[in-house]
């Protein structure tokens, strides 16, 4: 895989590279300033996520010339632990490299930091390195939306108006996975639903809790079919709001505000 190195806050730029199973192309952070996240409780939120899901992280040192895949073991405030790479020539490099640069994604998201250099240390009695936070994380969200997820303990329901064949409109209700205010994914639609992409819905309901109902058209953009724990088949749609009002965008801004301060309170502690 062609690796194109590109220069970050006035770094020289780095000739490209082949490196074999590794997606680390590094971003310019001037062309992705918005993106940049610096508050600690932003960047604390990042680092729980990639340690949670041990994402692998390439850190590109040495104007791009070297490379240790590694993840994230723990972080605590100004202290991340990460895990050694398998080549031990490589991770002495990087024990000597004033500055890693390092990619990642999470949740399908590219995300890319850079550490000012690494200690040797340990962690659960195997080698490991300590850095101090980045001054910043840039996270590249490249879907216009925020898309939440939807907490499994307060399920969110969509009702869809869909046709049969006598010409009459049958309502049926099925769970949200996740929404935006660019659309929404729904699971549980009924395999014997002929269901196909770009099919519209009109007159869709979403009832948001202590927020407000929005009504909608929906149209299919994706589709596949999904097993339940029961092993009941059932279908998985990712739909796009279309042409939805300003005042319903808002709602859903709303809801997928409130819905995160809840969970970060919970986490925290304070719910």
């Amino acid at each position: 895989m062609l690796i194109k190195m590109t220069s970050i806050n006035s770094e020289p730029d780095v000739s490209s590279m082949l490196v074999p199973g590794a997606d680390a192309e590094l971003l310019p952070t001037d062309e992705f300033s918005q993106y940049l996240l610096r508050s600690p409780s932003e960047m604390s939120f990042i680092f729980r996520g990639l340690t949670e899901r041990v994402s692998q992280i390439a850190m590109i040192f040495n104007e791009g010339r070297d490379m240790v895949l590694s993840s994230l073991i723990k972080h605590s405030p100004g202290s991340l632990i990460l895990e050694c790479g398998a080549n031990a020539e490589m991770n002495r490099k990087a024990l000597q490299a004033g500055k890693l640069f390092c990619v990642t994604h999470l949740n399908k998201v590219k995300i890319q930091f850079i550490v000012p250099g690494v200690t040797a240390t340990e962690s659960a009695g195997r080698p490991a390195f300590r850095t101090t936070w980045p001054d910043s994380v840039l996270r590249l969200q490249r879907r216009e939306h925020y898309r939440l997820v939807i907490p499994i303990a307060r399920p969110l329901k969509c009702k869809i108006r869909f046709p049969a064949m006598d010409g009459t409109a049958h309502l049926i209700e099925v769970d949200i996975a996740d929404i935006s205010c660019g659309g929404v994914c729904l699971t549980g639609l009924p395999s014997s639903l002929p269901l196909e992409p770009d099919m519209e819905f009109s007159m869709c309901s979403i009832e948001l809790p202590e927020i407000g109902s929005i009504t909608a058209t929906l149209r299919l953009r994706s589709l596949m079919g999904t097993v339940s724990r029961v092993s009941a088949s059932g279908q998985r749609a990712g739909c796009q709001f279309v042409d939805l009002p300003g005042p319903m965008a808002t709602l859903i801004q709303r809801y997928i505000i409130k819905t995160e301060r809840e969970r970060k309170a919970r986490e925290s502690g304070l719910g």
